[in-house]
């Protein structure tokens, strides 16, 4: 079962994330602000974590640099920032992949299959 973790500090669209995952059966946990979606991500260990960049008092650039220090769980940045400069940023600070909202269901969750996918086969030492 996939353990999907959402940092969002809008707690409407956290909301409307666990509606759209919800038809892929796995157990959806979500963080409104970023120290506790880091929280969470340490004890949880999720498959994967889906984050935003503009929140307050920790920005998602922040949580993603403090996550990859103890995981290696694939970040999935869902953002409303729309330049090729965040893009860039986001991944350099340890993202793995960059969508921009609004986004289809279906995409996101093809997204999301893709980088758990991609992670299970790294673990299983299948992409080294």
């Amino acid at each position: 079962m996939l353990n999907i973790l959402v940092i969002d500090d809008d707690p409407a669209m956290t909301e409307l994330l666990k509606l759209l995952l919800r038809p892929t059966g796995a157990k959806i946990l979500a963080a409104n602000e970023g120290k506790t979606g880091i929280e969470i991500a340490k004890e949880s260990i999720p498959s994967i974590i889906i984050l935003d960049l503009m929140m307050p008092e920790m920005d998602g650039w922040q949580v993603c640099k403090e996550i990859r220090k103890f995981s290696d769980c694939p970040i999935l940045i869902l953002s409303a920032l729309d330049s090729p400069g965040m893009v860039a940023a986001a991944l350099d600070a340890g993202a793995d992949d960059y969508l921009i909202k609004p986004v289809m269901s279906g995409v996101l969750i093809a997204h999301i299959n893709t980088l758990v996918r991609r992670s299970n086969l790294e673990k299983s030492g299948v992409l080294t």
